[in-house]
């Protein structure tokens, strides 16, 4: 009985693959229908409150010029600090009013979401529910396959087994607009598959 109810449990959240690779290719997980439904009724109402589209706003004011290199040793120097520990732009990050939003969002999903952040047009962290490895999010897929294609779908990653957890994770990222319906920046959440 216990092996079935752990082939039940692979089987709701898409991971039959895992187990019978013979699944058609191009066929969707069934976690992905469930993330979807969870972003697009959950979190993108989150994401278009005042304090995050304005916070968004105003950083792509502020790096309105900013190059590539610029954005490249931002992140360099973040991922500095985080590794020696000492978290000058992290805390300058995590102490602005949307940091405190996410934060709060994340601590109301009671386990749900992991992790919980926004980035600029550049794809830059405006705020941030906690510390993230990395300040420049430009560079990958979370971006790349949003903001920068300037698609309105919630592209969700491939999940995987957190090794320090042993939670099954997803990310789900999707573009932010302002009130005009414009694009200003990304959301990205990083759910607990489990947990949903």
């Amino acid at each position: 009985m216990a092996c079935w109810g752990k082939f039940r449990t692979a089987a709701a959240l898409g991971l039959i693959g895992c187990v019978f690779p013979h699944v058609p290719a191009g066929a969707e997980p069934a976690y992905v229908s469930v993330v979807h439904d969870y972003v697009e009724t959950l979190i993108r109402p989150m994401v278009g409150a005042p304090v995050v589209v304005k916070a968004i706003e105003e950083q792509n004011a502020k790096f309105r010029d900013v190059s590539e290199m610029d954005m490249l040793v931002l992140d360099e120097t973040y991922r500095a600090e985080v590794a020696q520990g000492d978290l000058q732009m992290v805390k300058a990050l995590m102490a602005k009013p949307i940091s405190h939003y996410l934060k709060s969002k994340q601590d109301d999903s009671q386990g749900t979401i992991l992790e919980f952040f926004v980035t600029d047009c550049h794809g830059l962290n405006v705020g941030q529910s906690i510390v993230t490895t990395d300040y420049w999010q430009g560079d990958e897929d979370k971006f790349l396959k949003t903001f920068a294609v300037g698609s309105r779908d919630i592209y969700i990653s491939q999940a995987e087994r957190n090794e320090s957890t042993q939670r099954l994770e997803t990310q789900a990222s999707f573009v932010v607009t302002d009130e005009r319906g414009e694009p200003i920046g990304t959301a990205t959440v990083t759910i607990a598959i489990d947990a949903l």
